[in-house]
């Protein structure tokens, strides 16, 4: 409530658009929707409108791929315009309001607009306050679900149509710019691996030299002895070397058992054997922090010499090197995680260019680099944009 009259406090977001001053109407949502029950069978699905919890993208993302039909008739029919909330661990932020028809399976929720317009229930559904209400009521710990009873009370308030669709429109005009910023980042991340693939590609060897990773790098042994350093890091695929806490939930090391990790510093480089979609054979990262750090013994950390620490740190961005990790490790007792002798990976053929070279080399990719962390940022701000009046524009 924002604005006064008479000394009277009005029902009206703090931002809002100036034709408007009408006061608005508070419901609940169990009375502006209709929570959708209905069943379709899975052999009029394809994978293209089915969802499920796995392929809701958080953070409001929309669907990210299709997803296999389940051979049951236990799927919800939803209709384009229909809003979907995944009701496993609501923090997720997993909402989506359907472009087409389709089914989705019980464990989302599907609720119909009946007297409000579908793009506001949309938003109302992508706000904040609504996700931390349903959190609010959601059961169990390690993985919450959320309450269809309590979701369906909860309170909100509703302007006319025509301020609705205003609203409702310059919400839908920053989300396309939005997915057109993620496309323009996408883009460039595309080009910057066909150029990397291309510098580092093993089939144009002719002019670069064969040495082995031992000759440019040693194996880091140094543990934290006395648990000096408590700066516990992770590798990860995507973000590359951060702060444990960054990557888990709660912290699985602390100071007590951080005596067996490997010290770290600035321009390290770290091995970390686990498999994922985006490192099939794990990725290698260079660590950019400017305080040292430990890292769990289950990693390989090396220091490099006597070769480019950028040039290095790019070639690893390449797949040249997935090859002879294909050839000389195994999956061992884990099937996620490659099992490789240290002094096998350090025989591993390197194929690189000369001093100056790198140089520019790793001048040219960083370059690249910068344009994408420009675009990303300008995507942060816009995505700030749209939270700022998501919480502003809406009560």
């Amino acid at each position: 409530m924002a604005n006064t009259n008479n000394n009277k406090s009005l029902n009206v977001p703090i931002l809002r658009f100036p034709e408007f001053t009408d006061e608005w109407k508070r419901s609940s949502l169990g009375e502006v929707t209709t929570f959708v029950k209905e069943r379709i069978g899975a052999d009029k699905l394809t994978r293209n409108n089915y969802v499920s919890t796995e392929n809701m993208n958080p953070d409001f993302g929309g669907i990210n791929q299709a997803s296999s039909v389940p051979n049951n008739t236990n799927v919800i029919h939803y209709q384009k315009g229909d809003v979907l909330l995944s009701n496993i661990r609501p923090y997720l932020r997993k909402v989506w309001a359907a472009s087409s028809d389709g089914g989705c399976s019980a464990d989302v929720f599907v609720f119909r607009a009946k007297s409000i317009s579908s793009s506001f229930l949309h938003y109302i559904m992508a706000n904040d306050t609504f996700i931390n209400y349903v959190m609010s009521g959601a059961k169990g710990v390690k993985m919450p679900r959320g309450d269809k009873e309590q979701i369906l009370k909860y309170i909100f308030s509703t302007p006319n149509i025509e301020e609705q669709n205003k609203i409702s429109h310059l919400l839908h005009l920053l989300d396309e710019r939005i997915s057109t910023q993620n496309k323009i980042i996408g883009d460039l991340k595309k080009l910057k691996s066909a150029i990397i693939d291309y510098i580092f590609n093993n089939e144009v060897l002719s002019f670069r030299k064969r040495i082995h990773l031992s000759d440019v790098a040693t194996k880091i042994t140094q543990k934290n002895t006395n648990n000096h350093v408590s700066n516990v890091l992770s590798n990860s695929a995507n973000q590359g070397i951060i702060p444990q806490s960054e990557v888990f939930d709660r912290e699985i090391a602390n100071e007590d058992n951080t005596s067996n990790y490997f010290v770290i510093s600035q321009n390290d480089f770290v091995y970390n054997p686990r498999k994922s979609a985006t490192a099939p054979y794990g990725p290698i990262n260079r660590y950019y922090g400017q305080t040292d750090g430990v890292i769990s013994p289950l990693y390989l950390c090396f220091r490099s010499h006597n070769i480019d620490v950028e040039y290095l740190g790019w070639y690893f961005k390449s797949d040249s090197w997935h090859k002879f990790v294909y050839q000389n490790g195994d999956t061992g007792v884990r099937h996620d995680r490659v099992s490789i002798k240290d002094e096998i990976f350090f025989s591993m053929p390197l194929f690189i260019h000369n001093a100056d070279e790198q140089i520019e080399i790793a001048k040219r990719l960083n370059k690249i680099e910068s344009f994408v962390k420009q675009e990303e940022q300008y995507l942060f701000l816009l995505e700030s944009q749209k939270l700022y009046l998501l919480q502003q524009m809406f009560i």
